[in-house]
């Protein structure tokens, strides 16, 4: 009969193990975006039982108790699936879980129909087995599977990253204040993961006969402990991306009350009245009408200075629908709404920079009044405008 060990290691794992429970179990609860965070529940429940089940056979206690033998094998498949799943639902809203959903976890079934067979081996036979891989003498399927489980977790995180980045110009769409929304954390924790897939794999090519400890307890704690901070930043950011639309299909716009420049725009020459936009169906002249009521607004209202300001809210303000207002700023002013929102907020700041009444104000009060919602956001917006940092901006109009 094996001696049962415990270390310090194995503590730490099931400590992680019963937060991953308690974790898990609050996402399943928690009602916002519940398809993101049923997901990512499920993730980190796999992550658990992974925790748990290296404590079990780097202890002794497969030799105990090898009735358990393989409970964790096929999780390795279900890693990167249920990340990618996770993001793409985290980034919108109104996403639900579909069949084609489920193809995703496909190479995860294929993989315990392959290895159903030692599921049902005794405990005896189950031990020996187990020998048998520690010795280099794995059978030939599991030769064949296991080097398959690096190459999804990589490509999937991979995958996972692209989604993410392409979210984020999506976001730049619709938002004027991207921090609460763009999941840049998400990205940076995969990058992270990233590295530990690179260490996992290079780990096992080089302890592949398995002849001393490998890594494999430290990764999967690396491991867990990344996903758990997806799940608390997941709590933190309830917001998330979706395109909202409002139901108003007018082609006239309000002209705002109030002394208001209005740029006059003649229609293009090469393009008639009946030319209508491919995604919007916006006329032409329909485009015009709407891109000098959109300048109208934006200088006699200065929506702007809301920090929470939207495609939508916007759209709304201006009686058409949000495709609309997209297509007026892609096309006739070539620029996304998060760049034209914040180039009224920095022209705004350069304004107020050169006033008297305005030098007793910090930059970063002149940044908030303006609709700015971090000074991080918008020095890195204020330097793209002007080539300056704010503070330099300031000094060498003082000077």
């Amino acid at each position: 009969m094996s001696t049962i060990t415990i270390d310090w290691l194995h503590i730490v794992a099931l400590l992680g193990a019963l937060q991953g429970v308690l974790l898990a179990g609050a996402l399943a609860a928690y009602r916002a975006n519940r398809t993101a965070n049923r997901l990512l529940a499920a993730l980190v429940f796999a992550c658990t039982i992974h925790l748990v089940a290296s404590v079990y056979y780097a202890s002794g206690l497969v030799e105990r108790f090898p009735q358990f033998f393989g409970v964790s094998y096929g999780l390795p498949w279900l890693y990167g699936p249920l990340a990618y799943l996770y993001a793409a639902a985290a980034s919108d809203g109104s996403r639900r879980w579909t069949r084609r959903d489920a193809l995703h976890l496909l190479p995860f079934a294929l993989v315990l129909l392959a290895t159903f067979q030692f599921y049902l081996l005794s405990g005896p036979e189950k031990v020996a087995l187990l020998e048998r891989i520690r010795g280099g003498d794995a059978p030939r399927v599991l030769q064949i599977l296991d080097p398959t489980k690096f190459v999804s977790g990589i490509a999937y995180t991979i995958a996972t990253a692209m989604l993410l980045v392409r979210h984020r110009r999506r976001v730049k769409e619709s938002y004027s204040t991207v921090e609460r929304v763009n999941l840049n954390w998400l990205l940076l924790l995969l990058g992270a993961a990233a590295v530990i897939w690179f260490v996992a794999t290079a780990s096992d090519l080089v302890l592949a006969q398995g002849s001393i400890r490998s890594g494999d307890d430290v990764v999967a704690l690396a491991i867990a402990v990344f996903v758990y901070a997806i799940g608390y930043m997941g709590f933190r950011q309830p917001e998330v991306f979706r395109f909202e639309l409002v139901k108003h299909k007018t082609s006239e716009f309000p002209v705002p009350k109030g002394p208001a420049v209005v740029e006059t725009v003649e229609p293009p020459a090469a393009a008639p009245t009946t030319v209508r936009y491919e995604r919007s169906g916006l006329g032409a002249e329909e485009a015009v009408e709407l891109k000098q009521s959109l300048l109208a607004v934006m200088t006699a209202d200065r929506p702007y200075r809301d920090p929470d300001l939207t495609l939508a809210n916007l759209a709304e303000r201006l009686d058409t629908t949000p495709h609309k207002l997209s297509e007026v700023l892609n096309s006739e002013l070539s620029q996304t709404f998060y760049d034209f929102v914040n180039g009224y907020r920095i022209d705004e700041v350069r304004q107020r920079l050169g006033e008297d009444q305005s030098k007793h104000l910090t930059v970063l009060a002149l940044a908030m009044d303006a609709g700015f919602a971090s000074k991080s956001t918008f020095n890195q917006v204020f330097k793209k405008h002007t080539g300056q940092t704010p503070s330099k901006y300031r000094s060498a109009l003082a000077g």
